[in-house]
């Protein structure tokens, strides 16, 4: 019943910006984590960026000050803001919502695609 669904995903050049956005249907409980993944080729998984139902948020220390994670009011979409992007920023991007209390299911996306090359 739950689905995420990315996007935003492309090629950008080194230095330039994207928004990457995730967009949610079905219910979820009230209480969650949402987090923005990525995996480069060949690489493993690594937390990007963190946001809770309160707003507070985390950051991997390859991104701070360049990464912005933030959702909608409606809390159904979930927001990756990126600058100064850099070729290491290369990797497939997911999405995830993680319930901390009762059930604690947890959901993925399908991922999307980010380049930074020239």
């Amino acid at each position: 019943q739950v689905q995420l669904v990315e996007s935003g995903g492309g090629l950008v050049p080194p230095g330039g910006s994207l928004k990457l956005s995730c967009t949610r249907s079905g219910p979820i409980k009230s209480t969650y984590i949402a987090c923005w993944y990525r995996q480069a080729p060949g690489g493993q998984r690594e937390m990007v960026a963190t946001i809770t139902t309160t707003g507070n948020t985390n950051y991997a220390d390859s991104v701070r000050g360049r990464a912005t994670i933030s959702q909608n009011d409606q809390r159904n979409t979930l927001f990756l803001q990126m600058s100064s992007l850099k070729p290491e920023d290369t990797a497939v991007y997911y999405c995830n919502v993680r319930e901390v209390l009762f059930g604690r299911r947890e959901f993925w996306g399908q991922g999307t695609q980010v380049t930074v090359s020239s």
